[in-house]
């Protein structure tokens, strides 16, 4: 067994109630590593071509790394990768939590579940003891309707501390294709992976074991640790420890890159309400750090009963604040943070909630939807308590006409619309924009336009490219973003947190000497580079294999510049040239597709070790 793994992953059908351990080989480790890379090889072997993401054939895989459990910091994370339910296309999502530790104690490298329960369940997955490892079910139905937080809280109150959990809110329940999995208040957010669980009927999956993997270096592991964590403390991360992610909100409007009135605008003019005084130091009442971290960039803020109390802390974040904040137009920090605190409650992405707010907000600006007797609620840009409304009647068991749309995302929803409607949408492949107006950001909107998850930011970092000093060529700009998205996806195979990236003098260099210490194996500095581009055309196959098409690497019309005169505007034809650049600079098809040859190579990847 190569030190840092277990050499198998835990299969489980759910609708046969049968489990077994498909072997993975070395050479796949070699190539794949963990984390995102060793999830979408398992994913891709184990769905059928064309499937429903929400449907028994779907899998769902939890895939760890050979760093877990390693005094590595940030390297308490696991990976979450399954075909979304909003996008129809690849979907991969990090969380830090004690779960990634707990799984990896199970005896496996990652766990892939299939099938579907005939009622509602929790799932318990148990690797403790000289026992086999072993599955069990209980009935979901004390559960159905509360909180992850909540859920999490009874079982161990029931079943015992030592077990570490997974689980999903209302909205996972109801299907919502923007549903999150949350661990001890973080979250898998993006693209509905609770939906996925939901459509399985698993409430909450609860880990624990005591199976550990070796290091096969463990002085040189622990030397790299500790300078790896002293460094953690330097400026590089003072950010996110000192003053979290909201910070960007103040940086990103001064560029006029903030997100504003879904995306009408590039900044926020109440801006300075958000941050200045509600959102300032004064008001948090903690610092949190994730599972084996040294940076501790969790921000708590308090949040105000209707009694004027402060009740409660609600953890904040950019591209929360931003999403349920400009680019809905509501300057009330007590108003962001409640929809952010709600949005948390019933497990919703907060991205793709304010995004598709956004967007109805303009549709009926427009009067695009018709007022009729049904539309009981009318959100406009600014109006905070109609945000938290409408977000209560998406969750109600009877949603309004407005609601139900809000339900469907924004892309789903503008094709009910119609009217053209889709221009304006702003989602790449069906997910919603993050907190980076592409208006300005070239590289940012290159990385938004072909991420195989969609509309993106933490596949690919571009918009460090877009801050920095460098040749604005198409062909240069091309090569920065398949440079950031390289070193991605080799981050969220590791898996190590995208905070610690500023530290690394040479990343790959740096990264290959640490999974060498940890596993033994010789890596280079050129292997995980060639991994790092083997991953990320995995990623490209898996929807080529879903049905997608050129047509969908591409941004909504009305983030183009049209007749202005601001030459750093990006227009429809810059953006083709970045596209083109960018599929020649990854060995592409002009228009996007794999070659014959890499196509090959990837159905070939662990051709020898049979996982069916």
């Amino acid at each position: 067994m190569i030190p840092g793994y277990h050499g198998k992953y835990l299969r489980l059908d759910l609708s046969n109630k049968i489990m077994d351990f498909p072997e993975i080989g070395s050479d796949i480790y070699s190539q794949v590593i963990g984390g995102v890379g060793l999830g979408v090889w398992i994913l891709t072997r184990e769905t059928p071509a064309g499937y429903d993401p929400l449907s028994p054939d779907a899998a769902l895989v939890f895939a760890l790394s050979p760093l877990v459990g390693t005094p590595l910091t940030t390297s308490a994370k696991f990976a979450v990768i399954a075909k979304s339910p909003l996008t129809n296309r690849i979907c991969d999502a990090m969380c830090s939590s004690h779960f990634a530790m707990a799984a990896k104690k199970v005896g496996v490298d990652a766990i892939c579940i299939k099938g579907k329960l005939e009622e509602p369940s929790i799932l318990f997955i148990d690797g403790t003891g000289d026992e086999p490892i072993r599955f069990s079910l209980s009935t979901a139905a004390p559960y159905l309707g509360d909180t992850a937080a909540e859920t999490e809280r009874k079982i161990r109150l029931e079943s015992g501390t030592d077990w570490q959990i997974i689980s999903i809110g209302l909205a996972g329940e109801m299907q919502i294709p923007f549903a999150t999995l949350s661990h001890d208040g973080r979250h898998a957010g993006r693209g509905g992976l609770g939906a996925v669980l939901g459509s399985k009927n698993i409430k909450a999956i609860a880990v624990r074991g005591d199976k550990r993997t070796n290091m096969a270096n463990p002085n040189e592991t622990m030397k790299i640790a500790r300078s790896l964590s002293e460094r953690s403390f330097t400026p590089a991360t003072a950010k996110y420890r000192e003053l979290g992610t909201v910070a960007n909100l103040l940086v990103f409007n001064r560029f006029e890159s903030l997100p504003t009135r879904n995306f009408q605008e590039g900044s926020f003019l109440e801006v300075e309400s958000l941050t200045q005084h509600d959102l300032a130091p004064a008001r948090k009442i903690a610092k949190n750090s994730c599972a084996a971290c040294t940076i501790g960039c969790e921000h708590i803020y308090s949040l105000k009963s209707d009694k004027g109390e402060n009740t409660k802390g609600v953890r904040m974040e950019y591209e929360s604040l931003f999403a349920l904040g400009p680019l809905c137009g509501i300057s009330d920090p007590e108003m962001v943070l409640k929809a952010s605190a709600l949005c948390d409650e019933f497990g919703l992405d907060t991205i793709s909630t304010g995004g598709t707010i956004a967007f109805l907000m303009e549709c009926l600006d427009k009067r695009f939807i018709p007022q009729g007797s049904d539309l009981n609620i009318t959100p406009k840009f600014g109006d905070g308590e109609s945000v938290l409304s409408l977000i209560h009647d998406m969750m109600s068991p009877n949603p309004s006409e407005i609601a139900q749309l809000l339900k469907l995302g924004s892309r789903n929803a503008a094709h009910q619309i119609g009217q053209n409607s889709i221009a304006f949408a702003q989602q790449v492949k069906g997910l919603e924009m993050p907190g980076y107006h592409p208006r300005k950001l070239h590289a940012m909107a290159l990385g938004m336009a072909v991420g195989s998850r969609g509309a993106d930011h933490n596949r690919t970092g571009a918009y460090e490219v877009d801050f920095s000093e460098h040749d604005r060529s198409a062909h240069s700009v091309a090569l920065a973003v398949i440079e950031t998205e390289d070193k991605a996806a080799i981050m969220d195979s590791l898996i190590l947190c995208k905070f610690i990236r500023g530290v690394f003098q040479d990343f790959f260099q740096e990264s290959a000497e640490m999974l060498s210490a940890v596993t033994g194996s010789c890596y280079t500095k050129d292997l995980l580079i060639e991994s790092a581009k083997l991953i990320v055309r995995m990623r490209k196959a898996f929807n080529q294999r879903e049905g997608w098409s050129p047509e969908e690497d591409a941004l909504p019309e009305s983030i183009f510049a049209q007749d202005s005169k601001e030459e750093s505007y990006l227009t429809k034809t810059r953006l083709e040239d970045l596209i083109k650049h960018y599929n020649a600079g990854r060995g592409f098809s002009d228009d996007g597709w794999l070659s014959d040859l890499q196509m090959q190579c990837i159905s070939r990847l662990g051709s020898d070790h049979s996982t069916k």
